[in-house]
């Protein structure tokens, strides 16, 4: 008997779970707000900046990178003449492109130049910006405790300046972290008091998101058919607003609920939607979610060879973005394969090497089916006492 591993994800930068989901997280560009186009007053270098913001907003791999580019010139220009604010921006703007790259580190690395920076301007909407930023980074690091520090940091912030739109992507970010925590009805709680923020500000790209997250916590809770609703609702909202991570990242869900309900094929078309999207916006975190995904399917459909194909594109992708949680998710894909193939030590191998990352990102529902697929593993074995 095997054990069939709940394996699904998400999410621009948000990684893929196993027990528990990955949820539609806004991106850096949501949280950036459209990022900064707003320096300190040197025209040059707010020329170049604007140059890296169009980029940045084409969001492609390629332009991405390109915009690092302009942004770094712009970077070199504004401490030239000491224009701290046109500086701060430049660096939050950079820190947003690497975490859209899925690179957490680098991107850490920018948020926290920008930060102290912020403060001594006394420019608190935009210091909330970067400390939602900083939360999503290490959210997407499965780092959920650090995330919720700087969220609630960030909250009250853009609640004393009547920021909305920031208040709306904070208390969205808070939801995805209880969710990652399998605290379902407390991430609803706050999905649904950032909905109707967005939809107030008409804010079309926030409110897609944030459909896309309820949608996910339904689907999560069994409720098929409502997610699917909430999904519907989002798509058309992410293809109106040109979002195609947005769109990404429903089509993914989607198919993830099509594949749960037993209508493999249909999933297939939903992943392969979502696939290329992912990969033309540069979301290698995205992108490795969606092979897992596929991989599953196939797995689902006695095709273990084929999952293993998925699998083993998915994975470096996972070391790659640092994402401890999804590297977990595929390693113990990798050997819900090998104990379907009757490689039972093969299959042990990569459950040991997952369960410590479940354990290390405080996936219990993780934690838990891996332990779960263990012993099944050794009850097939005919070591039934270790097995129990």
């Amino acid at each position: 008997m095997n054990l069939r591993l709940w394996v699904w994800g998400i999410a621009v930068g948000a990684s893929i779970l196993l027990g528990v989901p990955a949820v539609a997280a806004p991106s850096a560009m949501q949280i950036s707000q459209g990022v900064s186009q707003q320096g300190g007053g040197n025209p040059a270098a707010e020329k170049v900046l604007k140059e890296g913001v169009e980029l940045y907003q084409e969001g492609t791999a390629e332009s991405l990178r390109k915009a690092i580019a302009k942004y770094q010139e712009a970077l070199k220009l504004y401490r030239e003449v000491g224009d701290r604010t046109g500086e701060a921006t430049t660096l939050h703007n950079i820190g947003a492109v690497y975490s859209d790259l899925g690179e957490k580190q680098k991107a850490l690395e920018y948020y926290s130049q920008s930060l102290p920076l912020r403060r001594a301007l006394g420019d608190r909407a935009k210091e909330a910006t970067t400390l939602t930023s900083i939360g999503k980074v290490h959210s997407d690091l499965g780092e959920q405790q650090k995330a919720l520090e700087y969220y609630n940091q960030s909250l009250p912030l853009s609640r004393a300046l009547g920021d909305a739109k920031g208040e709306a992507v904070t208390l969205a970010s808070i939801g995805t972290v209880y969710d990652d925590l399998g605290e379902k009805e407390k991430a609803l709680g706050y999905y649904n008091q950032s909905l109707p923020l967005s939809r107030a500000l008409g804010d079309r790209r926030g409110e897609a998101t944030t459909l896309t997250s309820i949608g996910r916590v339904y689907s999560d809770l069994g409720e098929k058919q409502k997610a699917l609703g909430y999904y519907n609702q989002s798509l058309p909202l992410s293809r109106e607003a040109g979002d195609r991570r947005g769109e990404a990242v429903t089509l993914n869900s989607i198919g993830r609920v099509y594949s749960a309900l037993g209508e493999k094929q249909k999933a297939l078309e939903y992943y392969s939607q979502s696939l290329p999207l992912r990969r033309a916006v540069g979301d290698r975190s995205g992108e490795a979610t969606t092979l897992n995904n596929i991989g599953l399917v196939y797995s689902d459909l006695g095709e273990q060879q084929k999952a293993l194909e998925y699998y083993n594109q998915s994975l470096p992708l996972r070391r790659a973005v640092g994402s401890r949680r999804g590297e977990a998710v595929t390693l113990a894909s990798i050997g819900t394969v090998y104990s379907a193939l009757g490689e039972k030590q093969k299959a042990l191998e990569y459950y040991n090497q997952s369960l410590p990352l479940t354990r290390a990102v405080g996936d219990r529902s993780g934690e838990a089916t891996t332990l779960n697929n263990i012993g099944i593993v050794y009850s097939e074995l005919g070591e039934k006492q270790k097995a129990l």
